[in-house]
């Protein structure tokens, strides 16, 4: 099954040139540590909710955007191999000394797919964070399989809903605490991927505005979910990166 290290930073907006840069040059070492795929995108429409959202999981401050970032691998045994050769990797002990962001902040953690709709491109991305008690786990996966297949029939790209499995809890911040997790639950890394924020746009209104597609009762508790659009800037999976220098 696919595993991604899924990662939200909080990055100064004054940043984001030299985010690319410093992002883009460890896209072109990731291959030779076994990431199948490293996706960087930029806040560009995530809204401030009332109770938790992608600003509160990182305590971004008013002059901080968030970035939605995961590391793509054919399973964990791939993404353990990789994390061991990032520690013992000295460029990597020097590109941590200059980072563009305060990676005290920076939330992290491993997390298996359970569902997995299409192939993925564009340039514009969907992200969420959800807390799914662990009980809940089979019934969240079919709710999701179903909306998988109405967020392809509406043109999304990709769809991947990823259940927490190695997710640490950090002094400052993680994922846990980003979706005020309760005991007995885990946490869901999602994203589905668009071919641009126009088609995410007219998708979103013709699904909201479907009443078939709205479920009786939901597996999880809604008010502790966020989610947001982000602009792609890396991505190894193109033919050029970085999107948008």
């Amino acid at each position: 099954m696919t595993y991604f290290e899924g990662f939200i930073a909080p990055v100064p907006e004054a940043n984001r040139d030299a985010y690319v840069k410093h992002a883009s040059e460890f896209a072109s070492l990731s291959p030779e540590f076994g990431i199948g795929r490293h996706f960087e995108a930029w806040d560009d429409d995530v809204p401030e909710g009332k109770v938790t959202d992608f600003h509160k999981a990182v305590d971004a401050r008013p002059d901080e955007k968030a970035v939605l970032a995961f590391f793509e691998y054919p399973n964990r045994q791939a993404r353990d191999a990789a994390n061991e050769k990032f520690m013992s990797d000295p460029r990597m002990a020097d590109m941590g000394k200059n980072m563009p962001f305060d990676g005290k902040r920076m939330i992290m953690g491993g997390f298996e797919a359970i569902v997995e709709e299409g192939s993925g491109g564009g340039s514009y991305t969907d992200g969420f964070v959800v807390p799914v008690p662990e009980a809940n786990r089979d019934a969240y996966r079919e709710l999701a399989s179903k909306m998988a297949k109405v967020f392809r029939q509406n043109g999304a790209t990709r769809v991947v809903e990823a259940f927490s499995d190695d997710v640490s809890k950090g002094e400052v911040t993680d994922f846990y605490r980003a979706v005020k997790a309760e005991d007995g639950e885990g946490v869901v890394f999602s994203f589905i991927e668009w071919p641009d924020k126009a088609t995410r746009d007219d998708a979103w209104k013709a699904i909201m505005s479907d009443e078939s597609l709205k479920p009786e009762g939901m597996p999880f508790d809604g008010k502790r979910m966020f989610w947001g659009g982000f602009e792609k800037i890396v991505d190894t999976a193109d033919a050029r990166t970085p999107i948008n220098a």
